[in-house]
């Protein structure tokens, strides 16, 4: 029997020979599921670089994925908890229990959760943090009232696979392996039975559904093993990775370290902006700082990924999806995030990473990559050129300017340019407000860099396109004769440059095909004035906030939401199922909903204090902030102004919150760059 302090080490343990055949687990491989619903409750990770571990808590309850030995590559798939009763029923707690997540510390990223049967039989308390000194998470648990017996049921996916783990129980433990990858899971007072299986098959949910745990399976794999240990009612789990050793220490005094790293953390950041009213939004202000900091990597440093998670039909991605990888345009918004909250360090990494990464010798930047640095999509967009040059000159790093050169002149030399193969949406080309805008503020940016290291002549090149480009932006994306007003609004972008055509595209994502350029509007216009391009009180931008608050506003009693453009369809199906690749164009099957970070957006632009109030209440448990929130439209069973299933906690929508209350405080645009404001004012 193990000692409770040893949950918190790391074993390493000697494997023993191949168990007889009886042993081995029936019916490999074992089903495969796709990773766990991305709308997480919790998101933590030690503030150190020697626990190179993340977890996620999801909604439901349990974690969810554990990232390692990176935070692009996740390690596990779930954490979760069955209980059994006097009257030989055993029930996964997230089905027989309501359960609450609170963040247990307003300066930490530190996690409980209660689980309380319905009926108010039993209570289980879980709590999670991570070991600063070692690749291990902790979870304290606590089981009370009419319940006999509890499970944990691990499902390991180590290598950023789900399929090809392999797993035997020795010396006390359950250790998982998948080639050289390695977790280990133990119980500070021992196991009181465990089991290794298969998913579907041979796991735990399934040797449980008669209320008892009948199977004790030596050894499982290769397949989609999933672990399940019998532990008693007061325990210390500890899920570790790799082959680290150190000594052993307690839950409350592992607890304690972990929360003192963040406590250190948020003592180096500003202050909470006077903008923020009540403690709920100062403690979203802080969690939404630690979040950024959070989904940095430890072994390449300034790469911080979008997401922890795999929204919809990403989770079934083998290896797992696009969000936990590193956007050039992503990075600039958290880069800017962290500047507005005070940690400037953290800033120069991304920018550090960001010319680190940058593609040679042409001077672009993956259109996203894993931290480090290898290329996974292969589009271009070009205003992932431009944002890295305008976050340099937000730094003032003018020690940057070979890199600034190099995409400063890719940004001049690409055909066609200003229009790009991508816009920030990702699934469009063309002539983009939101684009031109940041090409438009990186090049005005680069002849100011230029200037100071001596080369005011190219810097001059540079400023003879950026006067081009904002005295047509217009010309190729304000339409005046559209349908939606009879004043200029500008559109999404054009297909090709002349805005009073009716020339047509096909939105994607199962929206419509062929539909008239002039109907599709969204609110990334606004980057215009945000970046210092357009005056915010030009006709064309006026008039299109009208435009936009009549065809994607979305009321709620927190006040306005926006879809990100006409017609689309990212977002959840009709009946609340999940988006999916390859759905047919005209179908219709899926509805893109609202995006809280737009709301961050406007506010940036009318600097009302309400906008504060509005994206605070997006906020799921944990104060998560999501990428998307319910519309009223179908399914409208969920409550309109809450959060779906969409990417959660997102980086960008957390880095949007603290550079709206900062600039709220401040009564202007902290990021955006004088030198632009100032030419084209």
């Amino acid at each position: 029997m193990w000692g409770r302090a040893l949950a918190a080490g790391i074993l390493t343990v000697t494997l023993p020979a191949a168990p007889a055949s009886q042993d081995q687990a029936p019916g490999a491989p074992g089903v495969d599921e796709q990773y766990l619903p991305a709308d997480k409750a919790g998101f933590g990770t030690a503030t150190g670089t020697r626990s190179k571990v993340w977890f996620t808590v999801q909604k439901e309850g349990g974690l969810g994925e554990i990232y390692y030995p990176r935070i692009d590559s996740p390690s596990a798939r779930a954490l979760e908890f069955m209980v059994a009763d006097r009257r030989g029923h055993a029930v996964r707690v997230n089905e027989a229990a309501t359960v609450r997540t609170t963040q247990t510390d307003p300066r930490s990223l530190s996690y409980r959760q209660t689980f309380t049967e319905k009926h108010g039989r039993w209570r289980l308390t879980a709590s999670y943090v991570a070991d600063p000194a070692r690749p291990a998470v902790l979870v304290d648990l606590r089981l009370s009232g009419d319940a006999t017996s509890l499970y944990a049921i691990y499902d390991p996916a180590l290598g950023n696979t789900r399929g090809n783990d392999s797993g035997r129980a020795a010396d006390g433990a359950l250790i998982a392996t998948d080639g050289a990858n390695r977790s280990t899971m133990t119980a500070s007072n021992g196991f009181l039975k465990a089991s290794n299986g298969f998913r579907g098959v041979s796991d735990g949910w399934t040797d449980l559904a008669d209320g008892r745990m009948d199977w004790q399976y030596t050894a499982a794999g290769p397949g989609n093993l999933v672990q399940t240990a019998e532990v008693r009612k007061s325990t210390t789990l500890a899920i570790a990775f790799g082959d680290a050793t150190g000594p052993a220490a307690d839950f409350d005094r592992t607890a304690k370290a972990y929360a003192d790293g963040w406590h250190r953390y948020v003592d180096r950041l500003r202050k909470p902006p006077s903008s923020l009213r009540g403690e709920p939004e100062r403690q979203l202000w802080r969690t939404s700082a630690m979040v950024l900091a959070a989904a940095e990597d430890k072994t390449h440093r300034g790469a911080y990924v979008a997401a922890p998670a795999m929204p919809w039909a990403f989770g079934r991605d083998d290896p797992s999806g696009p969000y936990h990888l590193v956007w050039a345009r992503d990075l600039y918004q958290i880069a800017t995030g962290l500047i507005a909250a005070g940690d400037t360090a953290g800033a120069n990494r991304a920018l550090d990473h960001l010319f680190d990464v940058q593609q040679k010798p042409d001077g672009s930047f993956p259109q996203n990559a894993r931290v480090d640095g290898t290329p996974v999509w292969e589009g271009l967009q070009l205003d992932e050129v431009a944002l890295p040059i305008v976050l340099a000159h937000q730094l003032g790093r003018y020690d940057t300017w070979a890199h600034v050169k190099k995409a400063a002149d890719f940004l001049l030399a690409y055909p066609d340019a200003p229009w790009t193969p991508q816009e920030r949406w990702e699934n469009q080309s063309g002539y983009s407000p939101a684009t031109i805008a940041a090409e438009i503020a990186g090049l005005v940016c680069a002849a100011d860099i230029a200037r100071r290291n001596g080369d005011a002549g190219r810097g001059r090149r540079y400023l003879t396109t950026a006067d081009t480009w904002q005295a047509r932006v217009k010309e190729w994306t304000v339409t005046t004769n559209g349908p939606y007003s009879a004043k200029p609004y500008f559109l999404r972008l054009t297909k090709d440059g002349k805005p009073n055509l009716g020339t047509t595209y096909t939105i994607g994502d199962s929206g419509p095909s062929n539909v008239d350029q002039r109907r599709v509007v969204d609110p990334s216009f606004l980057e215009l004035v945000r970046l210092g391009v357009l005056r915010k009180t030009d006709p064309a931008i006026v008039n299109t906030l009208r435009v936009i608050d009549e065809r994607l506003g979305v009321r709620t009693p927190h006040g306005m939401f926006w879809h990100r453009a006409s017609f689309d369809g990212f977002g959840e199906k009709r009946d609340g199922s999940q988006w999916d690749y390859g759905l047919p164009d005209d179908s219709r099957l899926t509805l893109g909903r609202a995006w809280p970070l737009l709301t961050g957006e406007r506010g940036e632009y009318d600097l009302n204090p309400a906008r504060i109030r509005t994206m605070a209440s997006a906020a799921g448990p944990g104060s998560m902030l999501p990428e998307q929130v319910w519309d009223g439209r179908p399914p409208t069973r969920y409550e309109i102004g809450t959060p779906t299933f969409s990417a959660t906690p997102l980086t960008w929508a957390h880095a949007q919150f603290l550079r709206l209350a900062r600039n709220v405080e401040a009564g202007r645009v902290t990021e955006q760059p004088a030198v632009v404001a100032r030419r084209y004012r």
